[in-house]
């Protein structure tokens, strides 16, 4: 995948496979999203989950970073103004949490650093496999803002409370051997390993059973936030004893074959 320094645009989908990839392309101003970026990343999220075809989603960012997070002038000019108006962070939640949500297994491929907004956009990943030069900090408490509720939950039940705390009260940087020790990371590599270890784990979640780890991650993400629909987990795993998949599932384990889900 390149890195390289491209003109400025919207986020790029690129579909190969059954692999689609998010790339965020602002490098000159480390992948910063703008306002009009959001409305089109919820657009290719329903384009992606719409699509059966696709059994995994990629988000990275083209060039040194993978984002810089929200346009802070976006977020400056709410806070100068006369008059209340819409939240800018509002909007931005709204696609961190549909990104949370998304049917299809996540990976963020960070191949940089990773600041502000992005740190939770990058935690709403199911997986994040980072180079071992990238930082990150969230700076919420150095501009006075108090970051909002669903991203406070998210540091909280994916870090933990003191690595929570950490973050956001000091808001101070951390390295990658941090952010792995911490769990940020999934893996750190470096950076000539890391589109090896990004296709290696995309692999293995397009060969898997597209429908069973749809409705897992969904119950594993309300247990998470202490909301799990119990009803509809049970529902889940009784249609799957008698579904296609686990006929498809059994019957390679039987002939000795990789599944073809």
């Amino acid at each position: 995948m390149s890195d390289g320094a491209e003109t400025a645009s919207a986020p790029i989908l690129e579909i190969n496979g059954a692999r689609a990839t998010i790339r965020l392309n602002r490098p000159q101003h480390m992948n910063r999203l703008q306002s009009e970026d959001l409305g089109d990343l919820l657009k290719l999220f329903d384009r992606i989950e719409a699509d059966p075809a696709i059994r995994v989603l990629v988000l990275t960012g083209t060039g040194r970073a993978f984002s810089s997070g929200y346009d802070l002038n976006s977020v400056a000019d709410r806070a100068t103004s006369e008059n209340e108006q819409p939240s800018a962070g509002s909007a931005f939640e709204v696609v961190v949490n549909r990104l949370e949500d998304l049917g299809v297994p996540t990976i963020c491929r960070i191949n940089g650093g990773v600041y502000g907004g992005s740190t939770d956009l990058a935690l709403a990943c199911d997986f994040r496999i980072g180079v071992d030069t990238a930082e990150m900090f969230m700076p919420a408490a150095r501009f006075g803002l108090h970051y909002y509720k669903s991203g406070i939950e998210r540091y909280v039940s994916r870090l933990g409370v003191d690595n929570a705390k950490m973050l956001f009260l000091t808001a101070q940087k951390i390295t990658a051997p941090e952010m792995l020790r911490i769990g940020y990371l999934t893996a750190m590599v470096p950076l000539e390993m890391l589109d090896e270890e990004v296709d290696k784990l995309a692999a293995i979640l397009a060969g898997n059973a597209p429908l069973a780890m749809r409705g897992m991650k969904r119950a594993i993400n309300e247990f998470a936030r202490g909301k799990l629909d119990e009803e509809a987990a049970n529902l889940r795993h009784r249609e799957s004893m008698r579904g296609a998949e686990i006929r498809e599932g059994v019957r390679a384990l039987a002939e000795k074959r990789p599944p073809k889900f």
